[in-house]
């Protein structure tokens, strides 16, 4: 049957019948940790460029989620290398991704250990990290990049934002780090009736990305305009 038809149970119960989305996907596989949800995965591949041919390095698999992301936008021409610390997480991951694809994807390769252990043979294109503590990849991931590379940080709390920024700027090699979170509102409409639903989905987690300079340059200092009051009230 196409998809869209309508199927019945024995029971007599109606469904439509379409063929899973990512997202739906995503948000009924196995987990072996919190996943990626597809509101951040979508903004991750936007912010960080993505594109079909790029070649990116993962760090911080979990369940797999944004791993799936990563290898449908980059194509069968990009390359994802992932690097996950846990072995039950991999071992998951790796169930999930190739759940998905019906196979075991050609152009993913997946290691396990610590990112900062790892040596790379070429450089990639984009950096994507979900993991505790970034800031202490700063380093690896600027050795990791080509000049002009993006990199890419997704963290939960504020403290760890705070922590990566700084790392950031005191490297020396990536521009000025630029932050955000993605909150989604889903809205009722019927008829007239037209207002938000009660319910959202709010902070999961915060996108923290900067660009990698060419080796040897300085980076130039974000020219900012003071705040109003912040030198405190001038005396006439």
């Amino acid at each position: 049957m196409p998809e869209g038809s309508v199927v019945s149970t024995t029971a007599g119960l109606k469904f439509t019948a379409f063929k899973p989305l990512l997202a739906d996907y995503v948000l009924t596989m196995p987990r072996g940790a919190t996943i990626v949800y597809p509101k951040d995965a979508a903004m991750i591949v936007g912010v960080a460029d993505i594109y079909p041919g790029a070649r990116v390095l993962e760090a911080g698999v979990g369940s797999g989620a944004l791993t799936i992301s990563l290898l449908r936008s980059t194509g069968p021409t990009g390359t994802v290398h992932s690097v996950e610390r846990r072995q039950d997480f991999a071992d998951n991951a790796r169930s999930n991704v190739d759940s998905y694809f019906e196979s075991a994807p050609k152009n993913w390769s997946l290691t396990v250990g610590d990112l900062q252990d790892q040596s790379f043979d070429s450089e990639y294109d984009r950096v994507i990290l979900d993991m505790l503590a970034p800031w202490e990849c700063i380093d690896i991931s600027a050795r990791a990049l080509r000049p002009g590379g993006v990199f890419l940080a997704y963290v939960a709390t504020t403290t760890q934002l705070s922590a990566t920024a700084e790392a950031l700027k005191e490297d020396g090699r990536f521009t000025e780090p630029e932050s955000s979170e993605t909150l989604v509102r889903g809205w009722h409409h019927e008829g007239l009736a037209v207002r938000p639903q009660q319910r959202m989905i709010g902070h999961t987690g915060f996108l923290i990305q900067s660009r990698r300079m060419a080796p040897g340059v300085e980076v130039l200092a974000r020219r900012r305009r003071p705040a109003k009051g912040a030198y405190g009230v001038s005396e006439d």
